[in-house]
């Protein structure tokens, strides 16, 4: 290990070697200071701000992000206002942004925090890191935007912006290269203004230095980019492609019963999804969907229903995984009650005018849509 970091060393003073480093950070910190957004989250360094907004940023846009953001803060203002909420009022606001799973790990991380550091969000890198959710990236930009300690925040816009400035052709792809540019950063983060150096790189790949058709003749830092010396800045950053992701062919009953209720299904409490509620779907893939639609309503719920003819198609895409839905009508016959399985304790008769309580994934919100018209 000790020659590794040894090894990382020698190479960050040779990435470095003859790079102005002063006036690189001056440049930046000039031009965000005067170009920078006008974002929610920036408002005020408030930690608890900074980490929501990260959290949320993930793998989500900007544009995407703010009105959930704003509803959030308003309705969980503070650490102890989130800590002390159920975990169905979390998921009913963070509903759409999808990757759930960023939001049950806030809301445990809160809890933590509350009960383990007085409600104050700690300022040490250990500690911090101990948060459940909370990977170096988010660490790094919680420490550094809010407590102005110089720490890296490494995510992909930096990764993209660093590897043009300093031409650098390791696969950003790799957990190594994460290591290299952090160190790097460490190399080269303004000590006296971090917070700024941190969130200008960011804004630098999110504004300027686009992953396609970066627009060097507006970057602040043109003189400094390497890549862009050598003709290579639209080669760069390198990134190996992600293995592609399964399909599934995803058949969904639409089950109304005689008094008009609908039934819903909650989902597990841990994996995809995790507590979410949607209308009854299975696996369905060949031309037997209905057969097999069908089948699963009586095994698992105990349910008799014919489905009919498809009302509503959808896609769901996660970053592993893409369901095709298909959802259909169904016919009730009736129940079994003789049929007893684990998942009806999790499942529930909702009236159309209270399916609006209910928490469900984008594409189940959309079929919950469809039949309140």
């Amino acid at each position: 290990m000790a020659k590794q970091h040894e090894q990382q060393e020698q190479q960050i003073e040779q990435i470095i070697a003859g790079f102005e480093i002063g006036k690189f950070q001056d440049k930046l910190l000039y031009w965000f200071e005067r170009e920078q957004r006008s974002l929610p989250w920036r408002q005020n360094r408030d930690a608890y701000r900074v980490w929501v907004s990260e959290i949320m940023l993930q793998q989500t846009r900007v544009d995407t992000v703010i009105p959930y953001y704003e509803r959030f803060m308003d309705k969980f203002p503070t650490v102890n206002h989130l800590a002390d909420a159920e975990l169905e009022q979390v998921y009913k606001l963070w509903e759409g942004l999808g990757y759930y799973s960023r939001a049950r790990n806030l809301h445990a991380a809160v809890k933590e925090v509350q009960e383990n550091y007085g409600g104050i969000i700690p300022d040490e890198p250990d500690k911090i890191h101990k948060l459940k959710g909370i990977g170096p990236y988010t660490a790094g930009a919680i420490l550094s935007i809010a407590y102005g300690l110089p720490e890296p925040a490494v995510d992909g816009n930096v990764m993209r912006v660093l590897s043009r400035i300093f031409h650098i052709e390791e696969d950003i792809a790799k957990p190594k290269t994460r290591k290299l540019f952090e160190a790097l950063v460490r190399g080269i983060i303004s000590v006296q203004n971090p917070s700024f150096f941190n969130q200008a790189l960011m804004e630098l790949g999110a504004l300027i230095c686009n992953p396609r058709s970066p627009r060097c003749h507006e970057c602040p830092v043109f003189d400094h980019c390497r890549a862009q010396k050598m003709g290579m800045e639209d080669k760069l950053p390198v990134k190996s492609k992600a293995k592609k992701g399964k399909t599934l062919e995803m058949a969904v009953a639409l089950v109304q019963d005689k008094e008009g209720r609908w039934l819903l299904h909650k989902r597990p409490e841990t994996g995809l999804l995790a507590n979410l509620w949607e209308f009854p779907n299975t696996q369905a893939d060949g031309g037997a969907s209905k057969e097999v639609l069908s089948q699963f309503l009586f095994e698992t719920f105990g349910v008799k229903a014919v489905p009919a003819e498809v009302v509503l198609e959808d896609t769901h895409v996660f970053s592993h995984l893409k369901w095709n839905l298909s959802v259909y009508q169904c016919q009730y016959l009736g129940i079994e009650e003789s049929i007893i399985q684990p998942p009806r304790s999790r499942a529930a008769w909702v009236s159309t005018q209270e399916l609006g309580k209910y928490t469900f994934s984008a594409s189940h919100k959309k079929i919950a849509a469809y039949v309140s018209q």
